[in-house]
This record gives C-alpha cells, sequence and structure tokens, in this order.
C-alpha cells in the first residue's frame, strides 16, 4: 500500500481527464508496463501520433503519481507527425496494480494523456499496516504488534527498522511458523515461517509541518539485505491531545 498523499493528485486527473481530447493518440493506449519487482527503475518509452492538421507545441510533460522523472519530450509535434516520451518509473513505495497517467500540456493550456497499467509485486506481505496510536500527548508509549511474512511463503523476513524510523521507533521480532489461508486470522502453528513484530515508541516527534496538524500520520520504513530496493513500510496515524 502507497501511503503518500493522492488526493491532490487524484484531483488533477479527474480535471484533466474532464478537458482533455484525443488530438494525440497513444499506441497501444493502455501501455503494458508488465510486472516489476519492488523498488526497480523501469525506462519506458511511449509512441503516439499528433491525430489534427496543426503542429502541437508542448511547454510541459509530467507524471501524475508518484515515481515518474527524467521525461524527455519535443517541443513540437508536426501536424499528423509522431511523437516519443520518454521517462524513468521507480516502483519504490508502490505495491500491486499500479495505473500510472503521464500528461502532456501544450502552449494554450490543453492537456492530453497517456495511460499505462502494471504490476509490481512485493517480497513481504504484513498481516496489517494501519496503527492507531489514538489521542496522542507528548512521550507517551504505544505498542502494536502484527505479523510479516514473505509473498513466496518459503523464507523468514529479515526486515529491520529504516535508520530514520529508528529515531522514533523500536522494533522486536520472533520467529513463528504462521498459518496465513485466512488473512483475517492469522494464527501461529502453521507451515508458513514468519516474523511476529512488535513496534514500540515513547515519543512521537511533532515538528514543522506536523505543528499545524492535529492529525498524526508516520510512516514507519523498514529494511531488507535480501530485499535491498523493497520499501516495505507501516503507517501510524491518529490524532495529538
Amino acid at each position: 500500500m502507497n501511503f503518500k498523499t493522492v488526493a491532490i493528485a487524484a484531483a488533477f486527473f479527474f480535471s484533466t481527464a474532464a478537458m482533455a481530447d484525443e488530438a494525440i493518440r497513444f499506441v497501444p493506449e493502455n501501455y503494458p508496463i508488465g510486472v516489476l519487482n519492488q523498488g526497480d527503475v523501469k525506462h519506458i518509452v511511449l509512441k503516439g501520433a499528433n491525430t489534427t492538421g496543426s503542429e502541437i507545441v508542448l511547454e510541459n510533460v509530467f507524471g501524475q503519481g508518484n515515481g515518474m522523472s527524467n521525461f524527455k519530450f519535443p517541443n513540437k509535434i508536426p501536424a499528423k507527425g509522431t511523437v516519443t516520451i520518454e521517462f524513468d518509473l521507480s516502483t519504490a513505495d508502490m505495491e500491486g496494480q499500479i495505473n500510472p497517467v503521464v500528461v502532456l500540456v501544450d502552449t494554450t493550456g490543453k492537456p492530453y494523456t497517456a495511460n499505462m497499467d502494471g504490476i509490481v509485486k512485493v517480497p513481504f506481505f504484513f498481516g496489517e499496516k494501519l496503527f492507531d496510536a489514538g489521542y496522542y500527548a507528548k512521550g507517551e508509549k504505544r505498542e502494536w504488534t502484527f505479523y510479516v511474512w514473505e509473498t513466496d511463503k518459503k523464507n523468514r523476513p529479515d526486515l529491520t527498522l529504516d535508520p530514520e524510523s529508528a529515531k522514533q521507533f523500536k522494533m522486536s521480532a520472533k520467529p513463528v511458523m504462521l498459518n496465513v489461508d485466512k488473512l483475517d486470522k492469522i494464527k501461529e502453528g502453521g507451515k508458513v515461517p514468519g516474523l511476529k513484530v512488535t513496534l514500540t515508541t515513547n515519543g512521537l516527534s511533532r515538528e514543522g509541518w506536523e505543528l499545524k496538524q492535529k492529525s498524526i500520520r508516520k510512516i514507519v520504513s523498514f529494511k531488507s539485505k535480501k530485499y535491498p530496493k523493497a520499501t516495505p513500510e507501516v503507517l501510524i496515524v491518529g490524532y495529538w491531545k
């Protein structure tokens, strides 16, 4: 699950989708990214054409969503001419089905979109990924326990806290064998090697932009030596007293 803020991005997507036309058409219409491992970076080349009888002058090209960078595009697309858009897609912080959108904007402000779809495979599965700190005062202790296992169900995870997350949280992990047949009723005593993770904090920080927020939203990130590109994480929510 990607915990990055998506509300603004979603609003922009729907507004541009409503205004966009098919003056620039891409082939295939929905670019197949394929299956990527979390943390992979893929160079993507989109090919399309200006279907109109007029030249289109581009002002900007950018990604609708996270992970897209290093865009290369022509300034002008000739009437009935072709266009190639290149960029890099990083799947860090992504998992499951993804549907990135590339937005082209001409000098009149008119947007054109290129759609894609793919799947990001994650090496770890968390029994829970969202935890509630409730009404929280500075310095209060909180503790959460959850199970983690590899998605292939063959090996035990080697998770440790990311150094930045370790500034506010501590983690202990107990090796266990899990029964994960029912994800809403995970039990110990099965055949899947996993970890029983206990995450604790004795003091959540509140600084910078957080001083203006009553709500708490802390992303806790983990690292793996076996899967160094993976970006496993959980989310802590709550409210400041």
